[in-house]
């Protein structure tokens, strides 16, 4: 994508921008790590406790926020000679954070990494080929960063035409 030209605003207003609106609905980082270990399978609290260092209360009360937002759900399971106990799935809605938290990621490796090996590739199984989010049309073509443009809705405030 093309350097934007220089604006004393955005294009679109925060009020109307679905992107602003989801970084209150994500929380913040103790709910994204909750996520992000959600999205690798992991489902029962004393585990998210442990793997991410949570405090208990503050691990309640994310947990408590990432269902009434529709992220995640709960569900009774039984370990074998315990008693019933909770566990926490992703919903459709948290299992879509995946391509994010990967596109995340990828910048991660690149950015935060400085150079290292990144810790983990996503690999195709069939041939072991590496997985890279990218920018793709409708018609399924990769389309490189500086072919992108902004098409901007006339109903949204402050919108503009991108070219401007």
């Amino acid at each position: 994508m093309a350097t934007p030209p220089f604006r004393r605003q955005s294009p679109i207003h925060i009020s109307h921008c679905t992107l602003a609106a989801s970084f209150d609905f994500l929380g913040d980082r103790w709910s994204l790590l909750i996520l992000r270990s959600a999205l690798f399978g992991v489902r029962r609290y004393d585990d998210f406790h442990t793997e991410i260092g949570i405090p208990r209360t503050v691990l309640a009360d994310r947990l408590k926020r990432l269902i009434a937002s529709g992220l995640m759900t709960q569900q009774d399971y039984k370990a074998d000679g315990s008693r019933p106990r909770k566990e926490y799935c992703l919903t459709e809605m948290g299992e879509a954070l995946r391509l994010p938290f990967l596109a995340m990621r990828e910048w991660s490796d690149h950015w935060v990494g400085q150079g290292r090996t990144p810790p983990m590739r996503l690999v195709r199984p069939s041939d072991g080929s590496e997985i890279h989010v990218a920018f793709v049309d409708d018609k399924g073509r990769i389309v490189p960063p500086d072919d992108l443009a902004a098409r901007f809705e006339d109903w949204a405030p402050h919108a503009r035409d991108s070219a401007e």
